[in-house]
């Protein structure tokens, strides 16, 4: 008798191929393996198959949001090669990609790699939604016109998005004095993460400050190095699981997003919790995005059984 064996297939969830058809999926992933701009320890190329594989472990019954998020059709796309010719050439290669996904009404999850392939996805869905507004999840500003002879720079993608859309940044706490003079001319609102503690209702004002149509960008380092330490510029302090997820969900109900991206995940060989934390917030956001597709409708009160 032929011995057999079973597989785990390498898509988020890990889901049997069967389930993850394009044809009968919502969510399409873009796993973007690329990191030519990281300016201090290099890595994130490694961070969209750790967090793959990570997410192969996840319990697919979310217990908060009591569904399962995975119902709704997920499909996970081959790695984009890198394109060795630059970041502007690479920023292209996701535009054409993201273009694809969002013409089949198809939501995308761009998985980094780098900040910069942010802005190819970005572009994208601004041909589709004209009023889409950004919100930026960083440590870091990201508002350099340019930086080490590309505008294409992770450092620049906070400026490349301001300048095709109405842009808010949550969790800024690192920034250079020309760029804090750019924010003096009121064109981007940024919440600094250590003003977050003294502002009242600073969700409120960040939801105000967005449009209908929201794409966000989740640089992870957002987060307090000391529950995400993977990633190649950490920051001292920042936002904790519960904050940011509480954030999130709140876009996900009041806003329209149109698709997301989490991005730096710079993996540490031994440590898996960054991996994890990283699957585990998307397939969160996904499933506050997606809930009222997942919830029994109730019958009007009143209503008679037929």
């Amino acid at each position: 008798m032929a011995e057999r064996f079973t597989t785990v297939p390498l898509n988020f969830g890990g889901l049997p191929r069967a389930q993850c058809r394009w044809e009968n999926s919502r969510v399409v992933f873009l796993p973007v393996p690329y990191d030519l701009t990281s300016s201090y320890l290099a890595g994130s190329r490694r961070g969209p198959l750790a967090i793959l594989e990570a997410s192969t472990h996840l319990e697919l019954y979310d217990e908060e949001l009591d569904q399962e998020t995975y119902r709704v059709g997920f499909h996970t796309l081959d790695p984009l090669e890198a394109v060795a010719a630059g970041p502007e050439e690479m920023v292209a290669l996701v535009e054409e990609f993201t273009r694809r996904v969002v013409n089949e009404k198809k939501f995308p999850v761009l998985l980094g790699g780098e900040h910069s392939i942010t802005l190819g996805t970005a572009r994208a869905l601004k041909k589709k939604c004209p009023r889409v507004s950004f919100l930026q999840l960083d440590a870091h500003a990201d508002l350099r016109p340019s930086y080490e002879g590309t505008p294409f720079s992770h450092a620049c993608i906070g400026r490349r998005l301001a300048e095709i859309g109405p842009l808010v940044q949550v969790g800024i706490r690192s920034l250079t004095r020309e760029e804090s003079l750019y924010l003096q001319k009121g064109e981007v609102k940024t919440f600094f993460w250590h003003r977050l503690a003294e502002t009242p209702n600073w969700e409120d004002e960040v939801l105000r400050c967005l449009s209908p149509e929201v794409y966000v960008t989740i640089d992870l380092d957002v987060l307090d190095p000391a529950i995400m330490p993977a990633t190649g510029t950490p920051e001292p302090g920042g936002l904790n699981w519960r904050t940011l997820t509480r954030l999130l969900g709140r876009v996900a109900r009041e806003k329209k997003v149109v698709g997301f991206d989490v991005v730096e995940l710079t993996p540490i060989p031994g440590l898996i919790a960054p991996d994890f934390l990283a699957a585990k917030l998307i397939y969160r956001f996904l499933g506050e995005i997606f809930a009222p597709l997942l919830r029994p409708k109730r019958k009007p009160v009143g209503a008679k059984e037929k």
